[in-house]
């Protein structure tokens, strides 16, 4: 329904507009340690989430992915992979390194290619194997321009990768199981949190401005995730795919125009390589959607 696709679009503007414009929260907090900023993101998504799991009574939800044992296990993998890109994403920002992460999540929908072929099956096709080898092309440039490989992006694109490949494995609610992802993570993050407090330097409580933007990590993880769902509910998957972009592409004129990080010519090549797989990638998208819809209508073609 066309009501239905409009606010469809909207929410997905919402939430990778969000996402894409998010370093602004965490420039925010230059003072204060990544591994602490991440314990307060894990512990205060704790605390937003059960308030908003509670509102939407999904409460049934989160029981019954703690009722299974391989489910359990699962998300703590999962726990682990995401804490880990939050990690990587927030000390890449507080080291000035954001045109490092809009790389990674424009990298990223190339790694769940790669990743759909290797661990699901999945067929490439000439058409996605030519955008993975133009990535490829465009991280080597960087990687013999700079000396090493870009591991900021590769870190987010790779970690969100496997992540985004179990959590598809599960099939579980989003809200219910980054719930439950962060309630498991969260005895390890108030262990950070009070080994900050022991050293007599935390963050939270030394001024009243700090301590809101603290506990505020928990909405800027829970929104951008309830309104993607609403989104991906709403809209089909390749024009989700389309909205994925915003993101990435935020956070890269954040870096040039805002924050003044060097756009050299080493950059430049990677991203064009980057934006031409991109290309590459969402024609074949296009093209095969095409094809499955006229062979589920019985028409004849390629």
């Amino acid at each position: 329904m066309p009501a239905e696709r409009r606010a469809g679009s909207l929410y997905a503007v919402a939430a990778f507009g969000f996402w894409g414009l998010t370093p602004i929260y965490y420039k925010l907090l230059p003072d204060v340690p990544p591994l602490e900023v991440l314990a307060h993101r894990i512990v205060w998504s704790v605390v937003f989430g059960a308030l908003f799991v509670s509102l939407s009574r999904n409460w049934a939800e989160v029981r019954s992915a703690l009722g299974h044992g391989a489910t359990v296990r699962a998300l703590a993998l999962t726990a682990l992979l995401v804490s880990t890109n939050w990690l990587i994403y927030i000390y890449a920002i507080a080291n000035d390194q954001v045109m490092s992460t809009s790389l990674g999540y424009y990298i990223n929908p190339l790694v769940n290619v790669l990743l759909g072929m290797l661990f699901l099956g999945e067929r490439m096709g000439r058409g996605r194997a030519l955008a993975v080898a133009l990535a490829a092309t465009g991280t080597a440039s960087l990687a013999l321009e700079v000396g090493g490989l870009p591991w900021i992006s590769l870190s987010l694109a790779f970690s969100f990768g496997f992540y985004g490949l179990i959590r598809k494995r599960l099939g579980l609610p989003a809200l219910a199981a980054l719930f439950v992802e962060t309630l498991l993570i969260a005895p390890f993050a108030l262990l950070v949190l009070g080994w900050y407090g022991a050293q007599g330097v935390p963050a939270f409580g030394a001024d009243l401005r700090t301590s809101l933007l603290l506990v505020l990590a928990g909405p800027v993880t829970l929104l951008p995730l309830l309104w993607f769902a609403e989104a991906a509910r709403r809209l089909p998957l390749i024009t989700i795919g389309f909205f994925q972009y915003l993101g990435p592409t935020l956070t890269f004129l954040l870096a040039t125009l805002v924050y003044d990080e060097a756009f050299t010519t080493a950059w430049a090549i990677t991203f064009a390589a980057i934006w031409s797989a991109l290309v590459v990638f969402t024609l074949d998208s296009l093209r095969t959607r095409d094809r499955l819809r006229r062979q589920a209508r019985g028409e004849p073609g390629p």
